[in-house]
Parts: C-alpha cells; structure tokens; sequence
C-alpha cells in the first residue's frame, strides 16, 4: 500500500480544482496578489479559488490557464500536462495545506454539528 502524498504527487485528477491552481500558480513564481493583478479581480477572489470556497466563472478559468501556461482541462479535471516546477516540493506542501485547510474546516463544521444536536438531545 503507498502513501497518500505519492499518491496526489503522481496523479493530478485526486487535487482540487483551487490546488491545481495554486500548484500551477507556485511553479509559475506568482503570488497570489500577482495573479489577481493580471487577472484583473480581487486577491480575495483568488484566494477563494485556492481553497475551493468558489470557483471561477469559465472567462475567468480560460484566461487563468493562459497564465499559468497549462490546459484548462488540466485546471478543471487534472487531465493532460501537470505545470513543471522547479520546487515542486514546494507545491506539494502548499497542496497539502490547501487540503489540511479544508478538512480541517470540515471537521469544524462537524463539531458544531455534532454540538448542536447534543444540545437539541439535552434540551
């Protein structure tokens, strides 16, 4: 059995859509500030994209492609040619934190779950 970080290194379709974009966005040496900038929306908005609160709108994806020099079908299902690093250590680990981000919101999101019907059982 491997690991889970060979895994998500070797095949691009187990990312996000928002940690392909910040894979792609780290091997092309932007910022996320930078990225905003050339396309033309807030830093916030990108961020958003990054950690898969909301997506972009297809305009938005094809020119974000463009940018980062890879295929939207690769942004959007992780098919065809990955974006080449030259830390690619580096964006797994900014992968990775994209992903403990968002488990770690969903767990939160569970315990308070859990916490509201405990207190519906006890009331």
């Amino acid at each position: 059995m491997s690991d889970g970080g060979a895994i998500m290194s070797v095949n691009s379709s187990d990312y996000t859509l928002g940690e392909r974009i910040c894979k792609a966005r780290d091997a092309s040496n932007l910022s996320t500030a930078q990225l905003a900038r050339r396309l033309g929306i807030k830093t916030s908005t990108l961020q958003s994209w990054e950690s898969d609160r909301s997506e972009p709108r297809s305009n938005k994806l094809v020119l974000l492609a463009g940018i980062l020099n890879v295929s939207p079908t690769w942004l959007l299902v992780g098919r065809g040619t990955p974006p080449v690093s030259e830390s690619s250590t580096t964006s797994d680990l900014d992968s990775m934190r994209v992903a403990l981000d968002r488990v770690q919101r969903q767990a939160q999101a569970l315990a308070d779950e859990i916490a509201t019907l405990q207190d519906r059982l006890e009331g």
